[in-house]
């Protein structure tokens, strides 16, 4: 489960200029069907869990009601996201809040527009955690410095959440070694003794957690029980040019985040629909929250460990222009 974590800024910069005068219209790249008013909304996703929320929103009709025709695209990474909706490739996407601010503070002309998902602020019951082996020697956060600590993008809100936990708890964040690896390979490189400790979000946690493994930390809710972690956006071309679209698609996904919020087993039965979750893994993991609006402070908090860990290259991202 490739989680909102994904490094979607990755390379955008190397897209940004051409991006800045792509083909896509005032409508947004959308095509409207004559004579019915319907416009076609492309959203660029990966197909997780903190999504059901959209795909439960179309079965209910809650864009069609708005007369959007809506289209998930799955990318084959989170770093093709951002380029493909300031490219005009999507009219919308999806990301984790940490990469939207390393893109806008490299000049992609990007911005959020509804929220996505959030934390559980449960530290008993997260979606994601750092799990070690069942006999490791690592008993609490602290620990984990000295150690090998997977996440699937280095220099995003896995590392900077994982450094928050271990200097809350005492130990030294700068002695812990990050190493990339993709979510769905923590589990077997944990058990096979590849790495001490691994950060995991969910299904990859459960999936850890039945093989033995024990959650020492958990990250995001332990920096912040409201935390914000992604949000859909688009590119301020279209927000500028067709505030319209914006508007319905926002509304939509706000009546699919309530929806999803109020009936937990229809959101975890769409996942179905979409994934190749296993069935048993799909009835254990933990399901994030899906809030309506962004937890200010929790992103001012992550923007500032973001500057402590240098990953926005000295510049401070603009939280107002971004999330406003």
């Amino acid at each position: 489960m490739q989680r909102c974590v994904l490094g979607l800024a990755i390379a955008v910069v190397t897209v940004a200029a051409a991006a800045g005068c792509g083909s896509s219209s005032g409508a947004g790249g959308s095509s409207s069907s004559a004579g019915d008013k319907t416009t076609q909304v492309k959203v660029g996703i990966i197909p997780i869990v903190d999504v059901a929320p959209l795909y439960l929103g179309q079965k209910k009709g809650f864009f069609s009601s708005r007369g959007i025709e809506l289209k998930m695209v799955t990318a084959q990474g989170g770093a093709a996201i951002i380029p493909g909706v300031v490219s005009g490739e999507f009219q919308f996407g999806f990301s984790n809040v940490t990469s939207l601010m390393i893109a806008q503070t490299k000049g992609v002309p990007i911005k959020s527009v509804v929220n996505g998902t959030a934390s559980t602020g449960d530290t008993g019951k997260d979606i994601s955690g750092v799990a070690v082996k069942k006999d490791s020697p690592v008993k609490s956060a602290k620990d984990l410095a000295g150690k090998t600590v997977a996440v699937n993008t280095l220099q995003n809100i896995g590392d900077t959440t994982v450094r928050e936990v271990v200097r809350k708890d005492g130990g030294d964040p700068s002695k812990v070694k990050f190493v990339e690896m993709p979510f769905d390979q923590m589990p077997a490189a944990l058990d096979g003794g590849q790495v001490d400790a691994a950060w995991v979000g969910e299904p990859a946690l459960t999936i850890a957690k039945g093989q033995g493994a024990r959650v020492v930390a958990s990250p995001f809710a332990e920096t912040d029980p409201n935390l914000t972690i992604a949000t859909y956006f688009a590119s301020t071309k279209l927000t500028q040019e067709n505030p319209d679209l914006v508007k319905k698609f926002t509304e939509a996904v706000t009546e699919s985040l309530k929806y999803a919020s109020e009936h937990p087993d229809e959101a975890r039965q769409i996942v179905t629909t979409y994934t190749k979750i296993d069935g048993e893994v799909l009835k254990k993991l933990t399901l994030p929250t899906w809030p309506a609006e962004y937890d200010m402070a929790s992103l001012e908090k992550l923007a500032s460990l973001g500057e402590q860990d240098g990953i926005f290259g000295g510049k401070k991202p603009d939280l107002d222009a971004l999330f406003s």
